[in-house]
Parts: C-alpha cells; structure tokens; sequence
C-alpha cells in the first residue's frame, strides 16, 4: 500500500475535482490501494481526483453541490452494500474504496448506453467535437456499442429511426412528437434540447453560481427536458452570464461562436476591461482568432464566474467603427484625413508646442483613462508633468470616485476599499447604499445573493427598488428608499441610532480610534435633530424602518458596507464616504473577513487610475504635490524639475478653454462630451481649444471637437495590469497583435518622445510594460512589492504589496489603522444647491444596466443592444398620470441646463416624484440635462441629482437632431482619392 500526502496544488490547477473544496479535521482512507488523507466532509470523488484517480463523471462539477443523478460516479465501498455514488458519498475514517471492479465496469457501461441510446451520433459535425464530456466518459468507461434498436427519442426530427440529425435530414418528415427544434434566439448561444442528457448541471449552475434561477427541468422520467419560464432564452428571465453554457457537458448549450469557428487550439489568460470586479477570462483562440472569452476557474476576483459582458461582448474589438489609422485636420469644421503615424504624432507635437510658446506652459493638459491599464495612465500622468511641465491631469476616476479617496483617506488613512470580494462570504449584514450590483457588478452580486440565500441579513439604501432588493430566493430585510441627495442624512440618522441605543462597539473604538474625537462625534450625532423622526420628512424614510436598520446593522453579526456611484456623485459625496466609514468603526465592522467599507469601482481601472497620479493635486500613491520630499522622488527618476503648484480638473479645463487660457488636450480613452455634466458646456470648452488630441478604438463624441485622432488598442492587444475594486493587481496579457500597430502606451511614449523633440530633450525609452511597472514599484511605496515576476508567480496580489506584505494586503486595518487610529469626522447634512420647485417638481437620478456599459462605445457594438438599445426614462405611474403620458411614448426631459428626449417606461421601481434614466447613447444625451453642481471636497459632478420637468413629447428634440447632424458632419473622412 502507497502513503499519499495531498500535495498543494499550484494556482494554475484548472482540474474538475467534480465536488466543491471542504475544511474540517484529516480524514485518512485508502483508493484503489492508495492512503489518502483530506478533509472532513470531502467527497469520495474528490478524495480520488486528489490522489490522480480518475472517476468518470456527468453531473458533477466543483463549483457545484454534489447531485448524484449521472450515476457513472458509483464505486464500491468495503462493508457497505450497493455501489453508492462516489459524488454524494462523504469520506470517513479508515474508509476503502474501489473504484475500478468488474462490477462496476459493467455499470458504468450500461449507463452510458442509456444515454447515447437518445443522443444523436453525429459527433464529426457536432460544434463540441473534441470538447464534450458524454464523448469523452464514453471513452472513459469502455462503451464501443450500443445494444438498443432506435426507438423513441428526443433527437430524430424524421421519426423514421435516424440516428443522427444529418441522417434525419435526408430521410425526411416531422413526426418525431418528442423532438424539440434548436433554440437560436440568444445572440451568443444555442439551446439544442435534441442533445441534452438532463444532468441538470446547467439549472444547478443558474441557481447556485448565478442566482438567477432561470432554468428549470420540465417534464418526468423520459420526457424531462431543460426549460426557462418564456417562449424561448431570450424572452426568459435568463442573463446570459454563460453559466449554463460552461456548465453543460455536451453541445446542448454552446456558443454560436464555437459553432462558427470552431474549437480553440490555445489560450492567454487576461483581465476583463468592462467593470471593477476586475474577472479573470480565457481568451480561446484559433490561431489569432478569438473564438470565445471563458471565465478563468482560478481567477481570485470571479472564480469562475462571469456576466453577459465579459463573457460575450469582446465583439467590439473587431468592429467596422474601429480607427486604424492615425487622422489629423486643421479645424473641426473639414473632414478627417488618414495620414502615417510619424505625420500625426509630428502634427500633435507641433501644435502643443506652440500652444505653450504662446499661451504659457500651464495652457495644455492630459486626461486619463480609467479603461486603460495601470502602466498607460501612468504614462499619461508623467508626460502632462515631465513633458508639459503642469500638473494638468483628470480622470473619470476623479468623475465617479474621488470622493471615496478623500473620505476614506480622512478616517482611515487610506483611499481604497477595506476587504477582498471573497469576504462577502463571512458576512452576516450587508448594507447596500447607492449601488446596484446586480447590473454594475454582477459577478459579485452573484456572491452577494449566495450568501443572502445562506442567510445574510440585507439592508439597501437606494432611491430606486433595485434587482438586490427583491429577486429569485433574495429579499432584502430592510429597503430605504430615500429622496436623492440625502443620504448623508440616512447614514447620519442611523448612527444617531446606534451612539443614543447604546449600541457602537465601545471596547473596539476605545482600541482602535481616536477617543476624543469620538466624544465629540457622539455628541455631535447624538443632537435630536439628527434622528429618525427628525429626517423622515427631509429623506422620505419611515422613521421605525431606520431604526430597525440600524439596529439590524449594530447587532446582527459582522457588517459589511458595500456603496457605489450613488454615494459620491453627490455636492456631499465626501461627506456621505465618512459618514459610512463613521458608521463602520462604531459598530466594530473594520479589520476582518465579512465586513468593511466596499465602494465598488465603476470601470476596470477606476481604482488604478486614482493609484497611479491622475488627479491634478496629486502624485501616484496618493502624495500631494507640494510636498518637497515627494516631488524628490519623481524628479530623480524623470529627471526633470515637477511643478509645485496643484493642476486644472476638467471642470476647470473646460471653463479656462472658453475663458482663453487653455488651448490644447490629450484625451486617452474617455469621451468627456458623453460622460461629463452638462453637454453645452463641456462642447463649448472643447471647441475654444486650438488642439485636442483624442486616443481611443472609435470615432467617439469628443472626437466631434478634436484635431488629431490617434487610434488606441482594446484590452485584447495589449500587456499591462489593472486593479480592480478590491485592490488587486491583475495581469493583461496580450492575446492577439494590435489591429492598429501599437499598444497604447506605446503611441503615448511615441508623442512624448515627438514632444520632448520639438524642444531638443531626450525621450522615453520603454520597451515593455514591465519596466514601467518596475518604475512605478521604485517610486510608489504601496506598489513597492509588485512586478510582472511576482505577478506570474501569484496570480495576483492586493496592494499594499511592499516588504512588511511580500504577498499583498487582501483585508486592510487588520492590526490597526494606516493613519495610526480611526477618525470620526463630523458629517453635518447640507441640502444640495440642486433644488425642485413649480417648473422642475420632479428629481433626476442617473444609472446603468447590465447589457450596456458606462457610454456605450462597447457594448452598443455588440449583440448586448439587443436588449438595450436606447436610454428609457422610468416614471412612477402617478407621475406619468399626471402628465399625460403612457407607456412607451416619447417624453421631453428638461432641467435648467438643457433638455433631451426619450421614451417613457412606467414603473414603480422608482418613488413618486423621482424618475430615473441611464446615459448609455450618445443619441438622448442625458447628461445635457445634468449640472454643473459638484462635490465640495473633489468636484465629482452631482450626476444623482436633477431637478427635472416630464413633459408629452412627439420624438427627439431639435438640439438632439442638430448635435447628430453635427456629430454626421465631424466624422467624415477624406477616401484615398481625395
């Protein structure tokens, strides 16, 4: 007999062990003549995969519960009676098992003859030849005929005893009753019910891995088939996560893309680059053909899971819109022309040059992306201050999330969330304030809800009653649903709360947080006008449902605070962060797994692009300018002299371009005209510009107004990193070469280098991203740690990566604070500039969905439009009455900033009083209608608040047929001929 010890397997392990991981005591057994120990409560067919015997299998697959209905797991154990299934079947204690008997030969066999005895035989022509697993458990145990005569089946269209469809095409006929015709109504993959053996893993995987519940088996014994609840997919509740498709073991589920191009020949494992969750896919190839994105099982962010997104929207990449080519033109008014990348960049160059002999150094300035990769923003942000010379760098990040930098940076000492997703699963309540997870972040939304399913406690804080707050088996406990724009007096009232009930964790604060500081919050929030009863007219929340909030937070185990763009973008967003943070270190819920303070990142590199330096005040980790020391550091390693004096935001940009002192732009993947507030503004400080340079994959709506184009990479062509929401670095591999030659930070090092030439400077010599990534690890003490060495070898890691945490920080605060102690801070509830009254009665607030991401420029080039494809504006029913409008019709949206329309849908999903829209088409524009009121403390605009007016409409607006005319007009470009 051999003595196994259980190795640990490398992080690259894909393997099914067929049953899901188990913790608990050693438990020692022996398989076919092997010792095996693991864990308690591990499965038999695990414990064999685990000493590398190999058991066959249909049902089971390790992201799912043990089903035990395939029946070709069965083994035999000593002094038991049967051949139970070795899936179902726990280990015990001196156990011996056998795997491979006679008896159990012929079992196995004759059960796989069953299920090809009603499966088509046409395994040349099936789309998952060489890719099923029926194909290949047939191989396994031996099968080589099958002894039924053709009988009733499921696959024979013809009824005439075919046994395979091709065959049943030339016989002819329909009078098969048990056939079912091919389902091919979702866009990105097929349902061929013909095929299906019922393991039911697809259904399993619906409920456990997605929670969405869409699929169901209908039907007994022979006449069982997969269904949804609809006519076909598409019109079905499904989501197109493709959890049901990964988890099919046959062609049954597939993607049309396989079918097409058939089976991928390798693979490159990457990052997805749509939201912050930051999942890690493979890219299945064909050559340098991508054939389809499969969710990574080791990746740490999704294990394995994925949404609509990810997994089937990379159509983008390869779309007809993209620009190829570098184009450039003296005014915004001609026609673009292609001309050679040495042409556009010396153009550029030129132009910036003599913008800043003109008009000063501190005339120009650089936006960066957070779609880019961490390595190309921080190229961006050195070029605006070792090129330029200014301290002129934006972000989206800055747009959506800056407020959680100062806030979190306030209390806690630093400006990221606390915890790993992997935390959610020790949580106990959760508190969900301004997020919708279920369509911003869904693959963590699907952790969410399995947890809640487990038996979470749930509290969400939203104006709207979002997919979290009531689906399949989730319900929340308590749902806020608050009037915009108070929600600093939400968090406030629920401290209120807890400090007056008595109910913080004193032992904890006096630990761990500033004392005399916390006497002075207490008696600050303690004040009568901060309670329930107080704030119920001003927020539109019932007194006693706060209070039970916030006594279900304070009492019910480990709380975790998850929020999102609903918080900051807000004229108190930083205010509503310490408010949270507050609430947090008052009940104890900060230093370990299940609970903390969790903003979830809009975009893929929201998170790394604040990291890297691209607000204008501060240099990469957060250090300000003006802090001599810090500046030390980055002029050794540039080499040049850095500005001292903080930058220009893009709000500020934009008011010094119609004011005549900013002239010129560089704009990396971020279409400021679509995703900024107030379109009539930000085009009019666009057009004052006598050069903006636009670096992206399409002609977008800042291109409308730009003078050079130069076309970007996507995610697919390039090396780099991203860090996701939960701080983790995660490697971008590049799958196939960049359509348009280069990867983006080479063409931003290509203009540095034609900039630093116009004034007779030496350029950047980079050769790869890993040696900007060292720069950025020499010069930044919580990337201290990070290469692409230690990446490969790990992974991942959670910054601070350093050498107090060689292997990264998944959980932050563990033994104290980054600033020493946790502060309270003051969070004193301002009522917003943006008020309603007699011509806008009505409040505005502003989201996205699951099919569509941030402005669109993806995934409206995807098949995703088919289920979103235009902006819809959702109007309580009352509302909607009042006005005279039904569904579907066109309405005017009209605030003190502009006007758009859209149709309406009526719902009451939103309050009375409040309506609700997503800005994912450049066509409606909603942000023409947004203001120009901002964060006091960052200027994040107050995306969440409008005062609106609803009106009758008869479609879209003069302005929208003007600006598409225009936008017509700004994108033509000159043939080779002319």
């Amino acid at each position: 007999m051999k003595d196994f010890i259980i190795p640990q397997f490398a992080p690259g392990d894909e393997r099914d062990m067929g049953t899901p991981a188990r913790h608990g005591p050693p438990v020692c057994l022996t398989i076919d003549g092997v010792q095996v120990t693991v864990p308690e409560g591990t499965s038999v067919m695990r414990a064999a995969m685990m000493a590398e015997v190999q058991i066959p299998k249909l049902c089971a697959s390790d992201n799912l519960e043990a089903f035990g209905s395939c029946r070709l797991c069965v083994v035999e154990i000593e002094g038991r009676r049967g051949t139970p299934a070795s899936c179902t079947t726990p280990v015990a204690e001196g156990m011996v098992v056998r795997t491979q008997t006679d008896k159990i030969r012929k079992l196995r066999r004759g059960v796989m003859e069953l299920y090809v005895s009603d499966h088509p035989l046409d395994c040349l022509t099936c789309a998952a030849n060489g890719d099923c697993e029926l194909q290949d458990a047939a191989g396994q145990v031996g099968l080589r005929d099958v002894r039924y005569t053709p009988g009733a089946n499921h696959f024979d269209v013809s009824g005439q005893g075919a046994r395979s469809q091709a065959e049943a095409r030339l016989r002819g006929g329909h009078d098969n009753p048990l056939f079912i015709p091919k389902d091919d109504s979702n866009p990105y993959f097929t349902y061929d019910p013909s095929k299906c053996i019922v393991c039911s893993r697809c259904v399993r995987a619906c409920e456990e891995v997605q929670g969405t519940f869409a699929l169901t088996i209908e039907g007994r014994g022979f006449d069982s088939r997969v269904a949804v609840a609809g006519e076909n997919f598409l019109a079905s509740d499904c989501v197109s996560c493709g959890a049901c498709v990964q988890a099919c073991p046959t062609a049954t589920l597939q993607e049309k893309s396989v079918a097409e191009l058939g089976t991928p020949t390798r693979s490159v494992i990457t990052t997805c680059a749509y939201c912050g969750v930051g999942c890690s896919f493979k890219a299945e190839m064909n050559g340098d053909t991508l054939v389809r994105m499969v969710p990574w099982k080791n990746g740490k962010a999704n294990r394995g899971h994925s949404c609509v997104k990810g997994r089937f929207a990379y159509g983008y990449a390869a779309h007809k819109d993209r620009i190829l080519s570098p184009m450039i033109r003296d005014s915004i008014d001609e026609p673009w022309r292609e001309v050679a990348w040495d042409e556009a960049l010396a153009f550029a160059a030129r132009r910036m040059h003599a913008i800043q002999e003109r008009h000063g150094r501190r005339s120009v300035g650089v936006i960066t992306s957070s779609r880019c990769t961490n390595e190309e923003t921080y190229l961006v942000q050195k070029l605006t201050r070792a090129v330029f010379g200014n301290n002129n760098t934006d972000t989206c990040a800055r747009v959506c999330h800056s407020p959680t930098g100062y806030g979190l940076g306030k209390t806690f000492g630093t400006s990221a969330g606390t915890q790993d997703f992997d935390s959610v699963e020790h949580t106990d309540v959760v508190l969900i304030i301004g997020a919708n997870p279920t369509d911003g972040h869904p693959v963590f939304a699907s952790r969410l809800k399995k947890r809640l399913r487990a038996g979470a406690r749930l509290i969400v804080v939203d104006p709207r009653r979002t997919d979290i707050v009531r689906s399949a088996h989730v319900e929340a406990d308590h749902h806020l649903p608050l009037r915009p724009g108070t929600n600093v007096a939400v968090v406030s009232a629920m401290a209120h709360v807890i400090v007056t009930e008595g109910l913080m964790d004193e032992a904890y604060i006096r630990d761990r947080c500033d004392w005399d500081e916390f006497q002075h919050y207490a008696e600050f929030i303690a004040d009568p006008r901060h309670a329930p009863e107080a704030v119920e007219a001003l927020t539109g929340v019932p007194a006693a449902d706060l209070r039970a909030a916030a006594r279900l937070f304070a009492t019910g185990g480990n709380g975790a605070i998850y929020y999102g763009l609903g918080v900051t973008e807000h004229s108190q967003g930083s205010t509503t962060v310490m408010a949270i943070a507050n609430l947090a270190m008052l009940t104890g819920n900060i230093g370990r797994p299940g609970v903390g303070v969790n903003p979830l990142r809009g975009q893929n590199n929201v998170q790394g692009a604040c990291d890297m330096g691209s607000f204008p005040h501060e240099l990469p980790g957060y250090r300000h300018v003006k802090l001599p020391d810090v500046r030390a550091i980055f002029e050794a390693a540039w080499g040049v002299e850095i500005d001292p004096e903080p930058g220009l935001r893009i709000p500020n940009m934009l008011d010094a371009a119609v004011e005549g002192t900013f002239k010129g732009l560089y704009c990396q993947g971020e279409d400021i005209l679509q995703s900024d507030p107030d379109t009539h503004h930000v085009a009019a400080g666009l057009k004052a510009m006598e050069c903006v340079i636009v670096h992206d994959l399409f002609l977008n709506e800042t291109a409308n107004y730009a003078h050079v184009f130069l076309p970007g990479s996507s995610f697919l062509e390039k090396d780099g990193t991203f860090t996701n929401a939960e701080r983790r670095i995660n490697r971008v591999r590049r799958v196939m070469a960049p359509r348009n030659g280069y990867e983006d930070w080479e063409v931003t090092q290509m203009l540095a280098n034609a900039l630093l030439r116009e004034t007779g400077r030496a350029g950047w010599h980079y050769t790869h991203p890993s040696q900007i990534m060292d720069e950025i690890a020499a010069t930044t003490p919580s990337f201290a740690g990070v290469s692409y060495e230690r990446l490969e070898e790990l992974g991942s890691v959670q910054w601070p990566c350093n050498e107090a945490a060689p292997q990264g920080t998944p959980l932050m605060h563990v033994d104290g604070f980054q600033a020493g102690r946790g502060h309270f801070m003051i969070t004193e509830y301002v009522a917003t500039d943006e008020r309603t009254g007699p011509r806008f009665p009505l409040l505005l607030t502003t989201g996205r969905i699951l099919s569509q991401y941030n402005v669109g420029a993806q995934t409206r080039r995807t098949e995703n439009s088919i289920w979103h494809d235009q902006d819809v504006l959702e109007i309580h029913p009352h509302d909607a009455e009042v006005r005279g409008v039904n569904e579907g019709d066109w309405v005017r949206l009209a605030s003190r900033a502009g006007e758009t329309t859209l149709r309406a849908v009526l719902t009451d999903r939103v309050s009375p009083g409040v309506v609700y829209t997503t800005f994912h088409h450049p066509m409606t524009q909603a942000n023409v209608v947004t203001t120009d009121f901002s964060d006091w403390a960052t200027n994040c605009p107050e995306y969440k608040v409008t005062a609106v007016q609803v009106s009758p409409s008869n479609g879209p607006s003069d302005w929208q047929r003007d600006y598409q005319a225009q936008a017509e007009r700004s994108r033509r470009v000159l043939s080779a001929a002319e």
